[in-house]
């Protein structure tokens, strides 16, 4: 090697590793973050993910682009954010599927310690509906005309292996009771069916159910969570309803990629647990019948593993697999 040649391989050399530790030493984030929801737009989590991502950018100074990858239960776009850098730049909006999916699925396209729970912001109720027009006033009535005629009653669901499936499916094996699933395209189609008096009786999220209840199109039986919701104070929860220990939510929260350096996960964690003491955020939240519930990354782990577990015994006992 020339003394030219060499001259010039170490000053190359140099300048890469110059401008690697300049990378190293960047502040994190220097450029847009992506926010990947496993859903179409204009749902639930969607409106949540927006909410999330407007007050990320705002706090980070950077913006966060709304990227919603639907399909397969929301396994896609959480495969996406498995397989993605552990940088900081891609997150998940996490909602049930991320522990429903494992119960239900006999095969994923990623792993679920590939997805690192980063903190958890709030949940919204499912609630218990029937059509007026049945004559069912109760929790009570419900269970008391579906046992006296077993497997003729039915219920609506958004589609095969989701949580408003499962919830009714808990539903059935608490309360000693069976109906026929009727799956539907989504949410909108299952209440039409509802409304028509296709179907006796569903769970839906309440957000979604709202206007039909306030209408008096639709009546709500109970909610679901452990808390009477304040969106709708005079409906009792399941528990007090007949059917103790009943607790099921859509919960959404963060989560990214398995290998998040810490100072990235602990300001995402802090930020996210700061957000649901905001009183805007809170009065967001509430508009879309949602409630505070923030968890820590430990917390949220925690809280996840307990839900993977019950979903399992709920898909046992109704036979559910999905491919």
């Amino acid at each position: 090697m020339t003394r030219r040649t060499f001259l010039l391989a170490t000053s190359v050399a140099t300048i890469s590793h110059v401008s690697s530790l300049a990378r190293a030493q960047t502040p994190w984030p220097n450029r847009p973050l992506r926010l990947v929801v496993p859903f179409p737009p204009a749902g639930l989590v969607d409106n949540m993910a927006r909410l999330v991502g407007l007050r990320l950018a705002q706090a980070l100074g950077q913006p966060v682009v709304i990227d919603n990858k639907p399909g397969a239960g929301g396994n896609i776009g959480a495969a996406e954010v498995a397989r993605a850098p552990a940088d900081g730049y891609t997150l998940l909006m996490a909602s049930p599927p991320l522990t429903i999916s494992p119960a239900l699925f006999k095969s994923l396209p990623y792993q679920p310690a590939q997805i690192a729970p980063i903190a958890m912001l709030g949940r919204v109720p499912n609630v218990l509906l029937v059509n007026p027009a049945s004559g069912i006033a109760s929790v009570a009535d419900l269970t008391k005309r579906a046992k006296a005629q077993p497997g003729k009653l039915n219920y609506a669901s958004n589609g095969n292996g989701t949580s408003l499936h499962l919830s009714a499916e808990l539903f059935k094996s608490s309360t000693g009771t069976f109906f026929t699933h009727i799956p539907y395209r989504g949410a909108a189609a299952a209440l039409t069916g509802l409304l028509a008096g296709e179907v006796d009786m569903m769970f839906d999220n309440l957000p979604s159910a709202m206007s039909q209840i306030q209408a008096g199109r639709l009546k709500a039986l109970a909610v679901t969570t452990a808390q009477r919701s304040p969106a709708l104070p005079d409906v009792p929860t399941l528990t007090e309803a007949g059917v103790p220990g009943f607790d099921v939510s859509a919960w959404f929260g963060l989560a990214g990629p398995v290998g998040l350096t810490a100072p990235v996960a602990m300001q995402l964690e802090r930020l996210l647990i700061g957000f649901a003491g905001d009183t805007e955020v809170i009065a967001t939240l509430a508009r879309q019948g949602a409630d505070p519930a923030p968890l820590d990354s430990a917390a949220f782990r925690t809280f996840m593993a307990a839900e993977t577990v019950r979903w399992k015994k709920v898909a046992d006992f109704a036979g559910i697999r999905l491919d």
